[in-house]
């Protein structure tokens, strides 16, 4: 680092959108730029992603930073990856790509999860990663392609995650980081693979294909003249291999600050659900679901639970009215309608109806494992209109929430959110109201980019430990705490027990859908 850089660089892959932000030595962000990603999705529940056209979104993302940040090559002191978690990305001879990577939202392994489901071996896997089995994951992706398309990790030299495509393309090193690496083939005790886990995935032949692991917060390495070339970087700039998007955008708002019974909550498209602890206190629910993340922070974890689809399920709900009111007349914009929320919140009764927000073609995850779980209505009557749905809506995300924490132990003491939706003041009551706790926001834009430049800033040195870049980054930008209604407590606790009886009493119906869309060909 020279006395000239003074900023970093921060790059968030994520399935639609790649975002390069920069960020001054303090934690200020200065400028972003983002480039709209794509992904294709087939009839058999295929969701794939072209490995070249990540990497050229990576460039132009970065080179629209610099076209907003003068003197941007000279002033970056470092920069630092984090992406999609999950997924399959497999590159092979001369660092070419083997196809297009599996997405997390890949459900083509459904059929090899419920196998190794039912392994002798599952329970130690779990207690090992701390994480429950599902289509998302790379290792039961790769149990998936061993039993159907061997051909693919035949020709793979080494399976890799969105963000480690990406490093390898900045530094030419094939590598991953902690948190993919122990939630999904290692112990996140130790930080490293474990014989265990890639043996109850029956991948004990495919060991070659799992890369090295190095940990972005403590080393880093140099951008080659190629990437330099390409990105308009200086060649030798230092590459920090960030932690998953998950954990890296839970370190931007807030998930770890030093207060004990702090959590973080991500309402974006699809709901993410962190508390930090020790990893000695870790809480492994008898179901097997979740994850534990690790922190880039010694000792330190993430308990998670996500659930598929959050705000996707609002967007549905909204959609219905616009195409309705298309057939009549010119229809509201989307943001227009989004608009209209909170006024629609105030024309409806609390509790009224039970929604359960398994909008998602893959089902859900979190705090359950079930491919074939759909959203459901549940205690209409003909007096309900619009308003009320809605309201049901943005209730079911509550209620999902308070799932999620429940499977993880007692509830936050403080909720820290983030995400777009975090700006609703409608969802934050709902959201406060449920869990019975305060909630607080994060004013920072780009959170996950903002974790892995925090990673990259301690590993050049410009803070001592993560802590002391916290203290600095992430707790001046938290809100004021916004106190629940005292009289929706009541209402919501109701309301989540009918949501529970519902949602175990909906499994065989779930079921015969299921059977039905398989006969049906759909």
């Amino acid at each position: 680092m020279t006395d000239s850089s003074d900023l970093i660089i921060g790059v968030d892959a994520g399935t639609s959108v790649i975002k390069a932000v920069a960020f001054d030595l303090s934690g200020h962000q200065l400028a972003s730029s983002s480039v709209r990603n794509s992904y294709a999705t087939g009839a058999d529940g295929s969701a794939t992603q072209s490995l070249p056209r990540t990497w050229a979104d990576c460039v132009a993302a970065l080179r629209g930073l610099a076209d907003k940040v003068e003197g941007l090559a000279g002033r970056t002191a470092a920069m630092a990856l984090t992406g999609q978690g999950d997924g399959t990305w497999l590159v092979g001879q001369n660092n070419a790509p083997v196809g297009d990577a599996w997405l997390w939202l890949d459900a083509r392994a459904a059929p090899t999860v419920r196998e190794l489901a039912s392994g002798d071996l599952e329970r130690a896997r779990f207690e090992s990663t701390g994480t429950g089995l599902n289509t998302c994951q790379q290792g039961s992706q790769m149990a998936h392609m061993a039993a159907t398309c061997p051909e693919l990790l035949d020709n793979a030299e080494v399976a890799l995650h969105c963000k480690d495509w990406l490093f390898l393309n900045l530094t030419g090193i094939r590598a991953t980081d902690p948190s993919e690496a122990s939630f999904t083939f290692g112990d996140f005790r130790d930080r490293r693979y474990s014989a265990t886990v890639i043996a109850a995935l029956r991948l004990e032949g495919r060991r070659h294909l799992l890369p090295e692991i190095i940990d972005g917060s403590q080393e880093t390495r140099p951008l080659t003249a190629e990437a330099a070339a390409q990105t308009g970087l200086l060649a030798g700039t230092p590459v920090s291999l960030g932690y998953v998007d998950m954990v890296m955008t839970a370190l931007g708002a807030g998930v770890h600050t030093g207060d004990a019974g702090a959590a973080c909550s991500t309402i974006g498209s699809t709901g993410v659900h962190m508390r930090a602890v020790r990893s000695d206190a870790v809480h492994l629910n008898a179901h097997g679901t979740g994850y534990v993340i690790c922190l880039p922070v010694p000792g330190l974890v993430t308990q998670v639970q996500t659930n598929m689809a959050a705000t996707l399920n609002i967007d549905w709900a909204l959609a219905l009215a616009e195409d309705l009111m298309a057939e009549v007349t010119q229809a509201p914009s989307h943001a227009q309608m989004v608009a209209k929320i909170d006024s629609w919140m105030a024309r409806s009764r609390p509790g009224a109806l039970v929604y359960h927000p398994y909008i998602s073609e893959a089902g859900e995850r979190g705090p359950f494992v079930n491919a074939d779980a759909r959203a459901s209505l549940v205690g209409l009557s003909a007096t309900h209109r619009f308003p009320d749905v809605i309201r049901a809506v943005i209730e079911g995300l509550g209620m999902a929430t308070r799932d999620c924490y429940a499977a993880m132990g007692e509830m936050p003491h403080e909720l820290r959110l983030t995400g777009g939706a975090a700006r609703s003041g409608a969802l934050r009551g709902v959201l406060a109201a449920a869990l019975d706790t305060p909630v607080r926001v994060s004013a920072r834009e780009e959170a996950g980019a903002a974790g892995c430049a925090m990673m990259a800033a301690v590993a050049i040195g410009a803070y001592d430990t993560m802590d002391a870049c916290i203290a600095r980054w992430t707790t001046p930008l938290l809100g004021k705490p916004e106190a629940p209604d005292p009289g929706l407590v009541p209402i919501y606790d109701r309301l989540f027990t009918n949501y529970r009886h519902a949602r175990d009493g909906l499994v065989p119906v779930w079921d015969g859908l299921a059977a039905a869309r398989a006969t049906q060909g759909a």
